[in-house]
């Protein structure tokens, strides 16, 4: 594939339509991924190349030993495709297994505290891993390089070593008891960022990987190496689970709001419930109620409220549980809800929903074809465990299973968990309009959500919509970022509920990063949330 000059990427998130632009939460990743949009590949090799880079440089937050999902748009066929490649419980998983370790209720309402927290951390915490699959099968389908071209970068940071951010070294430097870390044996771990660091182990993993393509890793030696290690220390997953590992492959769901479509994923993914409270939110004039009024929140949190008690009480893995889908989707079910909003009656959600770490990440990529691609992976928290050798954390993807047996996110083998994760699609005349994604937990949703109303209701830039500040309403509280005056948090505590106000002006409601396709002004924009690190970087038409 031949070289480009470097100009081509310019130092800056909004340019001309045609482009390209890259927008996640590591800027060493994001320029890899912008190398890739100009020396000509599209928007799924620079997704994966860009993904690949990340579990390199943000390794406690996603990687090979993780999972995720890929929302992508192909501009021309006009055809969008969902790659789910969830963690999938191991088949030596019980349902009750710790049912009678529950030590509590987790206060938040996030889940269970059970003895020895042993669905956190460990390898009783490790699902089986699918982020390898799902990005080969993105990239096959999709892609114009090879896998190894896909890889190499992060194998050349992995082996040749990257600057260390401050918040990276406060990661490495702080594992909670019990787990173990690639690095714990590496006398020069930073304290302080800057430094550069490298991680040969995985460096020659990801050789392996991009010699002997995904078989390696799920038939090969590092199965075999992965499996023994797990089996050897009392975790759940196989030899023969990783075999059978498959991306699930299905179309989006996908809604009308406002004369926009909105495609997102279903179950065990977050999708569903944002579109259940779009649907809720169609009801009102937003716009004109006016952004982060009192009333406005009051009415959004309440939305939001709404679709997570459906969550809590439908929602589950679809392989395993039978969800009323068409009904949740429903208008319906919408006015249900709104008629309870409109009344000021109080809405519970159930006690348990799933504690999901907020360590994920995510890549929002257009090309100048109008290829869109927007992938959300993860490692949940990282199980903290890593096989001497190949230099990756494993997912602990068991934590967000209910311990419950009978329910419908309860513990099955082969079954995945509910994630907040939601990469998203916005469509205008059936052309992507904003690729949108976050890490967050759960607050992906909340996060996502109100991003999607900043662009179709309040017309706001990407920049923009990414930056505003934002509430969620999962506990029993509203909780909103400090830049919402207390006068107006005062307002909405009147209606009768509790507020909460963190002690940051960004942060806390997820970390969005998206991309604005403005066609009436002819540009392209790029949106990286000021609360990370990360940046959009656009990248010019070549022709």
């Amino acid at each position: 594939m031949a070289k480009k000059s470097i100009d081509l990427i310019s130092a800056s998130f909004k340019g001309p339509i045609p482009g390209g632009m890259v927008s996640a939460p590591q800027s060493i990743a994001v320029e890899e991924g912008a190398k890739v949009l100009q020396n000509r590949g599209n928007a799924m090799d620079a997704a994966v190349t860009t993904a690949f880079v990340q579990g390199v440089v943000d390794r406690t937050n996603c990687g090979v030993g993780g999972f995720g999902m890929m929302n992508v748009y192909i501009a021309e066929t006009g055809e969008e495709t969902m790659l789910d490649f969830h963690g999938k419980a191991g088949s030596k998983v019980v349902p009750d297994m710790w049912e009678d370790i529950i030590i509590q209720e987790n206060p938040s309402g996030y889940g269970y505290t059970v003895k020895g927290s042993v669905n956190e951390k460990g390898y009783t915490s490790i699902t089986t891993p699918g982020a390898v699959s799902g990005l080969h099968e993105g990239l096959t389908r999709y892609g114009t390089i090879s896998w190894a071209e896909a890889i190499q970068p992060a194998l050349e940071l992995a082996r040749d070593g990257f600057e260390v951010s401050q918040a990276t070294a406060n990661t490495w430097t702080s594992a909670p008891e019990g787990q173990t870390s690639p690095w714990a044996k590496v006398k020069d771990v930073p304290e302080i960022g800057g430094a550069v660091i490298a991680n040969k182990d995985l460096a020659e993993t990801l050789r392996k990987l991009s010699e002997g393509g995904p078989d390696v890793f799920y038939r090969g030696e590092i199965a075999e190496r992965t499996a023994a290690d797990i089996e050897a220390n009392g975790g759940f997953v196989t030899l023969k689970d990783l075999n059978d590992y498959r991306t699930t492959i299905s179309k989006p769901l996908e809604i009308d709001y406002r004369g926009y479509t909105i495609a997102t994923n279903a179950p065990p993914g977050g999708g569903l419930t944002i579109i259940q409270a779009l649907n809720i939110l169609e009801e009102y004039d937003l716009a004109g109620i006016g952004h982060n009024s009192a009333e406005y929140i009051y009415i959004v949190s309440m939305a939001m409220k709404a679709a997570f008690a459906d969550w809590a009480t439908y929602l589950g893995d679809r392989a395993f549980v039978d969800i009323p889908m068409e009904w949740l989707m429903s208008k319906e079910r919408a006015y249900e809800w709104k008629k309870k909003i409109d009344r000021g009656e109080p809405i519970t959600i159930p006690r348990w929903r799933p504690k999901e770490s907020p360590d994920t990440t995510h890549v929002s990529v257009m090309d100048s074809a109008g290829n869109a691609v927007s992938l959300t992976h993860s490692l949940g928290a990282s199980s903290g465990m890593v096989t001497p050798g190949l230099g990756f954390y494993y997912n602990n993807c068991m934590n967000c299973f209910n311990p419950i047996p009978g329910k419908p996110n309860s513990i099955l083998p082969g079954k995945s968990r509910l994630t907040g994760m939601s990469p998203t699609i916005v469509k205008k005349d059936d052309k992507p309009f904003f690729v949108v994604g976050s890490p967050g937990g759960t607050r992906i949703i909340t996060g996502n959500l109100q991003s999607i109303l900043n662009v179709i209701d309040h017309k706001m830039s990407a920049t923009e919509a990414v930056s505003a500040t934002r509430f969620d309403s999962q506990t029993d509280a509203i909780e909103a970022q400090a830049r919402i005056p207390l006068s107006v948090l005062e307002q909405v505590k009147a209606k009768g509920h509790k507020i909460r106000r963190t002690f940051s002006s960004f942060g806390g409601v997820a970390l969005v990063h998206g991309i604005l396709v403005n066609r009436e002004k002819g540009i392209l924009e790029g949106g990286a949330d000021p609360a990370g690190a990360g940046m959009a970087l656009y990248v010019k038409n070549e022709t």
